[in-house]
């Protein structure tokens, strides 16, 4: 059962929450959220352009994280380890019990500090842009292009006021030891698990936000039943791990069902996923003319304190759309076109074809299916833009959206088998573990009495191609699209 709260603590610190309620924080925490590092994610939505179709999918990764931190808390005294409040409210305690709760609440609440502008969709444009060799005197980091690698290097580059190094050293916390908490890589695979897992704080948390402001239900799941199911076990080596006990399995088999229909209905949704497309293809011209922060700007901004860096968010992205078209400094047609339609919400056409209809595939059928189906629709795509290449007036375009990485419910046993440790899977981060009773572990795709068994061999296969409406009418006129 969860661990008592423990709260009549004299002048707790809280943040009401529109999912939780009070969710109390320490004066370290409340420093960090008012730190201006951290007030940036107020101008971040959590869902990009989600809000272009759901009207209500205005809420950020300000409150996002704030969520997680109290989902890692209430995970942690879930499986016995947490601390009592005496203890995780008091700054003089420092005893590593004390620490590894605390250091684990700070990780929730660090690890979207790098987050882009938008999130996802700008994130993608820097990282197929990487990094730009152009200037001189930027930072001598080189590091991916990604809110993972931003996110910790702000956590161990900022050791002056305001700066978040600077707070967590003020505290005596180890700053390398959250930063790799927050990239899943830590000594303590059980503080892995927690923060990257198929079964993690983050995804406790944004499913049931996004489900609350879409209004979309289908990320909806008995959070209470999981929480209170949750238990450790010996995964050997000096390692503790965390399941959920056996009378949770169904529970948790519709906790990653939610997470499948989620992707399909709200981030794959085609009225808005396509808003996320245009701004990656407007932000990747954007850089490669030199026109927006690069990523070796950033880092700079970080090192140096330099406050461009505070208003790196949706709205400077916006604004800078904005503003370069107003001043007519976007002399490629195709992303002034773009820019127009993101700002005034003018969405582009989908192309209907057999190839690019949704598709559960089979894991089973082996990669070739997969990789065949990506290679006619990529071939075909080429056809279509050849066509508009020889009979278009050059104001034709298209833009293709074609998973790369597998949606799926979780990971199959071949899958596991392939990558892991076949020694030891139940050391592996990411698949949950089912405990019986006498603390014995297995995997929840291995059990002959769970859905996942059979569930784990699809994946959610989502193309989509859009084109402006010269590009339609073009391609339809020549037959090669449906009318």
């Amino acid at each position: 059962m969860l661990i008592p709260t423990q709260r009549p603590l004299k002048n707790l610190r809280s943040i009401y929450d529109v999912l939780y309620g009070f969710i109390p924080i320490t004066e370290w925490e409340e420093k960090i959220i008012n730190s201006p590092f951290f007030q940036r994610l107020r101008w971040i939505k959590q869902l990009g352009f989600a809000n272009y179709i759901f009207p209500g999918a205005e809420h950020n990764r300000f409150a996002h994280v704030i969520g997680v931190m109290h989902s890692m808390d209430q995970m942690l005294r879930s499986v016995g380890l947490a601390v009592p409040d005496s203890e995780l409210f008091d700054p003089k305690a420092k005893n590593p019990s004390a620490m590894f709760h605390k250091s684990l609440r700070i990780a929730a609440l660090l690890h979207d500090i790098g987050t882009f502008p938008f999130s996802h969709a700008i994130e993608n444009a820097y990282i197929r842009h990487g990094n730009d060799k152009r200037r001189s005197g930027t930072t001598s980091k080189k590091l991916p292009n990604s809110h993972e690698h931003l996110g910790s290097f702000i956590i161990k580059n900022t050791d002056y006021a305001g700066g978040l190094t600077q707070i967590l050293n003020h505290y005596d916390f180890d700053v390398q030891m959250i930063s790799q908490i927050i990239k899943g890589d830590s000594p303590h695979l059980i503080a892995n698990q927690l923060m990257h897992s198929d079964l993690d704080a983050d995804r406790m948390d944004y499913l049931l936000r996004d489900s609350h402001y879409t209004g979309i239900k289908y990320g909806q799941f008995d959070r209470e039943y999981i929480l209170a199911n949750l238990t450790t076990y010996d995964a050997g080596e000096d390692q503790l791990a965390f399941g959920i006990r056996e009378n949770a399995i169904h529970a948790v088999e519709d906790f990653l069902i939610a997470r499948f229909s989620w992707y399909s209905q709200v981030i794959k949704n085609h009225g808005s996923a396509k808003f996320d497309i245009m701004s990656s293809h407007i932000a990747q011209a954007f850089l490669e003319k030199d026109l927006i922060h690069q990523f070796h700007d950033l880092l700079t901004m970080i090192e140096e304190r330099d406050e461009r860096f505070f208003w790196w968010n949706d709205i400077y992205f916006m604004t800078r759309c904005q503003d370069l078209r107003f001043k007519k400094m976007i002399k490629n047609p195709r992303i002034a076109e773009l820019t127009e339609m993101l700002l005034y919400r003018h969405p582009p056409k989908t192309i209907h074809h057999p190839l690019f209809e949704h598709r559960i595939l089979s894991i089973a059928s082996g990669e070739d299916e997969k990789q065949k189906l990506r290679i006619k629709i990529k071939t075909f795509i080429d056809e279509l833009e050849n066509v508009l290449r020889k009979h278009g007036t050059g104001k034709e375009w298209l833009l293709a959206d074609i998973p790369e990485k597998d949606v799926l419910f979780t990971r199959g046993l071949g899958q596991i088998l392939k990558k892991g440790s076949q020694d030891n899977l139940y050391r592996e981060r990411d698949p949950i573990k089912v405990v019986s009773r006498n603390g014995k572990p297995s995997l929840l795709v291995e059990r002959e009495n769970t859905l996942m068994k059979h569930l784990s061999g699809f994946i959610n296969f989502v193309p989509s191609v859009y084109a402006n409406h010269a590009a339609i009418d073009l391609l339809k006129n020549r037959g090669l699209i449906e009318t």
